[in-house]
Parts: structure tokens; C-alpha cells; sequence
């Protein structure tokens, strides 16, 4: 290994290349073999030979697609392009792998940030600072210029947005991300190149939390959950929203039926899901 290499996972898979130099390949095959990643590169080994994938040519990293019925012979797998090539592995742990990919991928990028752009339905007076990228477990984790850290749980991830908008006098790929502080919806923005921002927004929706936000809510339902989706404790919520506390319990009963709350306490305390805030966000902006 070259000097600062070193070795991030080293396990035993399946890996087979779908598209090269841009042509979709027919009657392809999983190749068993060896599938060594380390922070500068990955190299994927068989009895057939060796190919060796530079981390930082990798511009996309993708995780349960579906596959033709040719290569659907796995239950998980991982899909990365590096130029005009697409290879899908299968290591034996793909979601222990798939998570040190994305950290070799993203580990000390630096971004621009602006946290939060959006607080509770809000826009915020926020500035555009450097942040530095860590991969965590289950998170992404940003060490802002300013010395603020934040931590975005992947599990808790709303929505994620693909925009381009004008950062400090420039057009930029920009991803708007929903997540929640305290309880609180938030809006952080990420901006870097765009091969960062799409490696970025395949981990931030990773965590299976994207889910439909079209059902349809009573007034007292879609009042209670604004009231939430801006801040107002559980608590105060009757007398926010002009409801008994009868009234407002067997909201919250409701919602979380449909997986829009989930329940913190036995009563009256519930936390916004991501689905919730997805749709209190919808709902502010038609506003």
C-alpha cells in the first residue's frame, strides 16, 4: 500500500460489471472473489484477475436497487459508477461494507454548509460555512468552520433534495436535506461538486425513512401536526390549536396509526416521524 493507505474492509463477495465504457453488458454473471477496500482504492480479485477502482473516481454509490432478473441472485447489494462504468458487489456484510465506502468516498470532504437553512417550516438568516464531512455510524457527521458539529441521523432523515441554487455568487449542486433537532424539523444545505453531492444524497437516503407523505388528514389532524412540525410542545397543543385534551390525544392516536407520530410517552408526548414532517413540510408550502 502507498504511504496513508490503509485497509477499511477486506471480505469475501460476489461483484459482476453491468455497464462498460458506457454499453450496457447482456448475459452478465456474479463473479466470486475477494473485495479489498482501503481510503484510496478499492480492488476487486477473483480467479479471473484483479481490477483496481480509484475511491475518488467513484461518482455514484447506490444500495438495494432493484436488478433484472439475470443478476437478481442476491437479497443485498451495492451499485457504484466510476466513469463510464457500473459494477454491483455483494460482499457478505453489504451494509458494514456499503457504510466504509461511503466513508472512504466522503471522509474529510469538505462542503459548504448552511445550518439550519430551515427551522420549523422557517427560513432562516444563515450563512454558507465550510464543513468538514465524517461518516459515521448511522449519521452523517458535519464539523463546521465555525466550530458548531452537527449530527444528521440517517434514520431520521425526511426528505432529501437535489437543487441547484446560488451560493456565495456562484450556480452550485445544492442538497436540501430534512432532518429533526430536539423534535424540531430542520433544513440543513450541503453544497459542493456534483459527483459529492450524489454520493452525499444516496447515503442521507439510506436509511429507508423516504416513504409516501399523500394521505389524507382531518383539519384538527393536519392542525395538530403544523402545530408539532413548528415547534409547539405536545403539551401546549390544546390550547394551541383550541382542542380538549380528549380531542387532542385521539389526534395523536390517529397519526400514529399511520405512521406519522410515534408515541414518547404513554400520553400526551409524541415526536414528528419523518413521513410527518414530509407532509407538514408539503403542507407549509402550499401555504
Amino acid at each position: 500500500m502507498s504511504e496513508g493507505e490503509h485497509t477499511l474492509a477486506d471480505t469475501k463477495g460476489r461483484f459482476v460489471q453491468v455497464v462498460k465504457d458506457g454499453r450496457k453488458r447482456n448475459d452478465v454473471e456474479w463473479i466470486p472473489g475477494r473485495l479489498v477496500l482501503s481510503n484510496k482504492r478499492l480492488v476487486l480479485a477473483s480467479n479471473e484477475g484483479k481490477q483496481t477502482i480509484p475511491v475518488s473516481d467513484i461518482q455514484s454509490i447506490r444500495t438495494r436497487q432493484n436488478v433484472t432478473e439475470a443478476i437478481a441472485q442476491v437479497s443485498g447489494y451495492i451499485s457504484i459508477q466510476a466513469g463510464r462504468n457500473v459494477l454491483l458487489l455483494a460482499p457478505a456484510d453489504e451494509e458494514a461494507f456499503a457504510e466504509a465506502l461511503f466513508g472512504a468516498r466522503l471522509d474529510q470532504q469538505v462542503v459548504l454548509a448552511k445550518h439550519p437553512a430551515v427551522k420549523g417550516g422557517v427560513v432562516q438568516d444563515t450563512d454558507w460555512e465550510k464543513a468538514r464531512i465524517k461518516v459515521g455510524e448511522d449519521a452523517v457527521e458535519l464539523a463546521i468552520s465555525s466550530g458548531e458539529f452537527v449530527e444528521i441521523e440517517l434514520d431520521d432523515v425526511g426528505t432529501v433534495d437535489e437543487t441547484e441554487r446560488t451560493v456565495r455568487g456562484n450556480e452550485r449542486s445544492v442538497l436540501e436535506a430534512e432532518h429533526a433537532i430536539e423534535g424540531t424539523s430542520v433544513k440543513t444545505y450541503l453544497s459542493g461538486s456534483p459527483t459529492d453531492c450524489s454520493v452525499l444524497a444516496s447515503l442521507l437516503r439510506s436509511g429507508d425513512q423516504h416513504v409516501e407523505s399523500d394521505i389524507d388528514l382531518s383539519e384538527a389532524e393536519r392542525e395538530v401536526l403544523m402545530a408539532l412540525y413548528t415547534g409547539v410542545s405536545p403539551f401546549e397543543i390544546p390550547d394551541f390549536v383550541g382542542l380538549e385534551v380528549g380531542e387532542v390525544e385521539n389526534v395523536f392516536e390517529r397519526l400514529a396509526e399511520q405512521g406519522v407520530v410515534e408515541k414518547v410517552r404513554t400520553r400526551r408526548e409524541v415526536d414528528l416521524k419523518p413521513r410527518g414532517r414530509s407532509i407538514a413540510s408539503e403542507a407549509s408550502a402550499d401555504q
